[in-house]
Formats: C-alpha cells, structure tokens, sequence
C-alpha cells in the first residue's frame, strides 16, 4: 500500500482541497486549474490515490442533521482484529471515516444517513457482522470541528 504522496501534485492536491472545494459544475477541472494541470490529471491522480489507499473518499461534511442524520460510534475490537473490522466498516457507504483510538473503544466512526432508521440498521448490521457490541454516541450538543490538516511530508 502506497503510505504516502510522492510527487508535488500529488501533495497539492492532498493539501490544498481538504477545505473549500469548488462548488461548480466542474470542480475537478477547476482543481487542476489551481493546480496548473487538466482535469484528466486530477481524476486519474485521485482514483490511484484511492486505490493506493491514500485517500479514502472524497466529498462533503456536512454540519450535523442539515441533511439526513448522523452519529458518532465506537467499538471495543481485539488488537487482532483490528484491521478486519476496520476495514468492514470503512466498506459502508454511512461510513465517512473511522479511526483507531488508544482505549478499550479502539475504533471510532462517524456515519450519516436520510435517516435514523438507515442509521440503526447499518450499526445493527456492522454488530452482526463482526459480532461485536457498537456503542451509538448520537449528537447531543453540536461543536465544529475543522476535520482539515496541514499533511507532513517525510
């Protein structure tokens, strides 16, 4: 699995539309417009940045119950698991992101959906499959949060 950007497209590209991507008919042509590159270029360079692993989706987060419904869960998965699970999980379309923490609940996700009925049968499905507990953390009170970062290149 490639681990990291290789080129300086790749890391512009990584770095600079984690945040105000073009809301225009077109916006991967706009992107490579930014980036001095064509539109070819920038799709061919996310699909092998996905297929890399690299990138695991590209689209919108949207504040909390504006569209559909969201919540945030977590799960207590055996160390040897871990990857399986993950991996599982990532392979849901509710699923925008997940990641491992240092607990007892290692890994955490966020999923959004039309609606809590999709909501509850994708976490019962996730428990099912893996036969682990899905602890549902719905939203209580909203707070922002910028999921945008400078990347660090080695």
């Amino acid at each position: 699995m490639k681990e990291v950007a290789t080129d300086a497209l790749e890391r512009a590209l990584l770095d600079g539309f984690q945040r105000d991507f073009p809301l225009v008919p077109r916006p991967y042509a706009e992107v490579a417009r930014c980036l001095g590159t064509d539109e070819a270029t920038v799709l061919e360079l996310l699909q092998e940045l996905s297929e890399a692993g690299v990138v695991s989706r590209v689209g919108p987060v949207l504040a909390p119950h504006r569209a559909g419904c969201s919540t945030l869960a977590a799960m207590a998965v055996p160390e040897e698991r871990l990857e399986e699970v993950a991996g599982l999980v990532s392979g849901y379309d509710e699923v925008n992101h997940n990641y491992e923490r240092e607990h007892r609940l290692n890994l955490w996700f966020v999923l959004a959906a039309p609606d809590r009925v999709r909501i509850d049968a994708a976490l019962h499905e996730i428990a099912t499959r893996t036969g682990l507990e899905v602890l549902d953390l719905p939203l209580l009170e909203a707070f922002r949060l910028d999921l945008g970062f400078a990347l660090q290149w080695c």
